[in-house]
């Protein structure tokens, strides 16, 4: 999700990059609603495709619903490979965990993912226990200068980064100036390229709220002033390229050069567990194993991930992975050509369905729950005050009909805002 963080004053000309007691106070009434209509924290165990089992009690008492909340946008987190090679790996090792940092000792299964991801990616590939600690790892090192010369870059941060990039502003400001534009701005970012030496632009690839950064642009960008680019693409790995690289990976050529990175999520669309980096050189393998602090001393993935993973890299280089990723286009052109949001037209799997109020959003939440849909009921600070919503994520495991469902309950149920009714279309 992307989070805002608002400071007074502008971030460069206070020198803050929080405001969490802002933050708090004045998001506490939405999350208290949210959490009393029971549209926050739920419980539940899935059942088949994206249906679940509501509560925590027996089985055959709970209410079923239909997910529309889980990022797992190839419908491979309950993918019977997946699962099998989790526990595989498990038993392989007699071991779920080694407590050991990733300098000293590792499981013999990672080295074989870390081998075959970057083969399928072309690049080295690390692996992390999640997104947010490769963030937490990489940007104090580019930061630094270390990923650039030796020239501290000013680091440049998309205003709608997600938040496991904008949490570290403080510690890459201990070290070089910060700036946040405003999102997808290219002629503020070219500006800066101009006037500074060395630039670093921190930004998603896809982005949470829905919509992506401007790759072409970007490498433009890249290409004339030597832009570093660091590219969170947690939402759109698997989803595009033959072997899944993702929506950043394949927009770049075969090989990253040493001016990208791209971090990327094994929990989403990969149907795993993990996060992973993206680099181009050697020289970065090494800087990385040696001092992003989550991979020199903390404990990797357990083996429950990791062989996950293997296993869903076995799909990721089968014939199944392209069958996926068109059953996905289709459910995202059905739900566009039923409701017209921001989004519409665009192949990504995120759509928002604008509502404004916040208690109109968590009460409409509540009431496509009861309808057997959960959906996600966003507001701030995901969203900035008076925008909020409602977040459909759409998945190649939705059926058709669940779909058509979804999108009758929201006209039922959404007035007023900028949806609008499309033609009913056919899709296998």
């Amino acid at each position: 999700m992307q989070h805002r963080f608002p400071v007074s004053g502008g971030e460069r000309a206070s020198g803050h990059f929080r405001n969490t007691g802002y933050v708090v106070n004045k998001s506490k009434i939405y999350f208290d609603a949210a959490h009393a209509a029971g549209v926050m924290a739920v419980h539940g165990r899935s059942t088949a495709g994206r249906a679940f089992a509501l509560g925590t009690g027996p089985l055959n008492n709970r209410p079923q619903a239909i997910d529309f909340v889980r990022c797992s946008y190839l419908g491979l987190d309950n993918h019977p490979v997946i699962t099998a090679g989790a526990i595989e790996a498990i038993e392989a090792h007699r071991s779920l965990h080694w407590s050991c940092a990733r300098t000293r000792l590792n499981f013999d299964l990672l080295a074989q993912l870390e081998a075959t991801l970057s083969e399928m990616f072309s690049a080295r590939v690390l692996t992390f226990s999640s997104v947010m600690l490769a963030n937490l790892g990489a940007m104090p090192l580019l930061a630094s200068g270390q990923l650039t010369g030796g020239k501290k870059p000013v680091c440049v941060f998309d205003h709608a980064a997600h938040i496991s990039l904008a949490h570290h502003k403080p510690v890459v400001a201990d070290e070089t100036r910060v700036e946040t534009i405003a999102h997808n701005d290219m002629e503020a970012l070219e500006r800066l390229c101009r006037q500074e030496p060395v630039v670093a632009y921190i930004c998603d690839g896809v982005y949470s709220m829905g919509g992506h950064s401007p790759l072409k642009q970007l490498r433009q960008l890249q290409e004339s002033y030597g832009l570093f680019l660091y590219v969170d693409d947690a939402h759109g790995i698997s989803l595009f390229g033959r072997q899944g690289q993702g929506f950043a990976r394949s927009q770049f050529p075969q090989e990253l050069g040493d001016r990208t990175i791209i971090a990327a999520s094994l929990g989403k669309g990969f149907g795993a567990s993990g996060g992973i980096l993206m680099l181009g050189t050697a020289d970065q393998d090494a800087l990385f194993r040696r001092y992003s602090v989550p991979h020199a001393f903390s404990a990797a993935a357990n083996l429950a991930a990791v062989g996950a993973a293997l296993a869903s890299c076995e799909i990721h280089r089968s014939a199944e992975l392209g069958l996926r990723q068109r059953r996905l286009a289709q459910r995202i052109d059905l739900f566009d050509r039923h409701i017209a949001t921001a989004q519409r037209g665009n192949a990504l799997p995120i759509r928002m369905i604008d509502i404004g109020s916040e208690a109109k959003a968590i009460a409409t939440a509540r009431e496509l729950l009861d309808d057997g849909f959960y959906t996600s009921v966003t507001f701030f600070p995901t969203v900035a005050q008076g925008k909020s919503g409602i977040r459909v994520c759409i998945t190649a495991d939705h059926e058709v009909r669940d779909i058509d469902r979804l999108c009758d309950r929201i006209f039922e149920k959404v007035v007023g805002t900028t949806a609008s009714r499309g033609a009913r279309p056919s899709v296998p």
